[in-house]
């Protein structure tokens, strides 16, 4: 697995030709943790400033109503802003991007909402002969019942579109499935969401972040979240750092040689279903005693923030921050032909 990638760089001539839109949640955020987004904010922030020191002719929105009516001028979108608040938001800003023809990062809208749908995901994975557990879908407004539901001691159950864990439980028995589902169906706060159900896997995750130079993915260096109690399920609070979760697990590199190499396969059936994304997450449930490897989801248009993987994998690939931002903005701004 190459961890000596190049980093890109945008020319001087672009920066300054080329008007960028930069559109996040909390983009101009200014304090420390958000009561609800948690460290998401500082992200956001961080994000904001990484782009501003490359000197880049930039634009800042925090709400997807700046394209509605698009200013005059914008040639290319920095798009962040995934969790809206409505079911489906991820898709959002690639599709008003494509209404007012500006290029913009990442994968188009279909592909972001193959990716982003949990299930779908997990059936393009099985299609490509990936190691996936079972797993059941709930569609909000569709039946809900028990003869789908793959036999289990344990079973997680979350927002079938959700990022960092929002809405995850776990459940013991169809009750218990049936409940949680129905507390995602109903949901107020994101009108409503679908559930997807799956078997419980002990172990930890391991993260392999993909980067795109010269129109191929690459692989930067994996990451795994080690948990101290490999039955534990981590929550939407522990990775927005609203409670404390520093006994719980820790990111570290991920160097099992054998398994790294098998990951890495799998990753690359995985990613050709996505092609051309400029930049994703891939995941896998790892168990490190028996090696087995379960593929879990997938996340373009990921967190890139230097204390979460795609930092981390940058740092351990040789890179900074600035360099890891700049090399997607390079990379996208070339294949859609701005430079």
């Amino acid at each position: 697995m190459p961890h000596t990638l190049t980093p890109l760089s945008i020319p001087a001539e672009a920066k300054a030709r080329l008007k960028i839109l930069f559109i996040a949640k909390n983009a101009l955020w200014e304090g420390d943790l958000h009561p609800t987004d948690g460290n998401h904010a500082r992200y956001h922030q961080e994000m904001r400033r990484v782009l501003e020191g490359l000197g880049l002719n930039l634009t800042i929105s925090q709400t997807h109503d700046i394209l509605f009516d698009p200013p005059k001028g914008i040639d290319f979108v920095f798009p962040l802003l995934n969790r809206a608040g409505f079911f489906n938001s991820e898709m959002l800003l690639p599709l008003l991007c494509e209404r007012a023809g500006i290029p913009y990062l990442g994968a188009s809208p279909i592909l972001r909402g193959l990716s982003d749908d949990k299930h779908l995901a997990k059936r393009a994975a099985v299609d490509a002969g990936i190691p996936t557990a079972p797993w059941a879908i709930y569609r909000k407004g569709a039946p809900v019942t028990p003869d789908k539901l793959p036999a289990a001691s344990r079973y997680v159950v979350k927002p079938n579109n959700s990022s960092a864990s929002w809405g995850v439980e776990d459940a013991y028995d169809w009750d218990g499935v049936a409940a949680a589902v129905k507390r995602i169906h109903d949901d107020p706060a994101n009108g409503g969401q679908d559930a997807i159900v799956e078997p419980f896997i002990e172990g930890s995750d391991v993260e392999v972040p993909v980067v795109t130079i010269g129109g191929e993915p690459q692989i930067l260096p994996m990451l795994i979240f080690r948990q101290a109690d490999p039955a534990h399920l981590r929550t939407y609070y522990e990775k927005r750092d609203l409670v404390d979760r520093s006994q719980k697990y820790s990111l570290d590199p991920f160097t099992h040689p054998e398994m790294s190499a098998r990951i890495a396969e799998l990753t690359k059936a995985c990613w050709e279903e996505y092609r051309p994304f400029d930049y994703g997450r891939f995941e896998f449930r790892v168990n490190e005693t028996t090696g087995e490897v379960t593929f879990l989801e997938l996340n373009l248009n990921c967190n890139l923030w230097s204390e979460k993987v795609f930092g981390r994998a940058a740092v351990m690939a040789g890179w900074t921050q600035e360099q890891l931002i700049e090399t997607l903005l390079a990379e996208s701004l070339a294949r859609h032909g701005l430079m």
